[in-house]
């Protein structure tokens, strides 16, 4: 079965002990809701630096990653129809990037 990638960007850290565990469970629901189609359900990320032919910039990027979580999916619409459950959508508070991880 093919491996997705969910790229989760924007979002933001619980202010208090109360929020986190708020977001937490969420987050835990949602995913123990996906089952067995969780291969790793991933980690925040910490802020990033790019990396080009011009040297290395402390900039994040772009869309600065936040996240990410690697499922099993029939196919990419399968995929994203799991994410549309992910908690850093509510409120619009961030975006899902979903894409296939490609076997070599």
């Amino acid at each position: 079965m093919p491996k997705f990638m969910y790229i989760y960007h924007g979002g933001g850290r619980p202010e208090t002990p109360e929020e986190g565990e708020k977001v937490m469970a969420a987050w835990m629901a949602w995913m123990q809701g996906m089952g067995e189609a969780v291969i790793d359900g991933g980690n925040p990320a910490g802020m990033s630096k790019t990396v080009s032919v011009d040297g290395v910039a402390d900039n994040g990027g772009a869309n600065p990653v936040s996240g990410y979580t690697l499922v099993n999916a029939p196919d990419i619409d399968a995929a994203c129809e799991m994410a549309k459950g992910c908690p850093i959508l509510e409120g619009g508070a961030g975006t899902i990037e979903v894409a296939e991880a490609m076997e070599m």
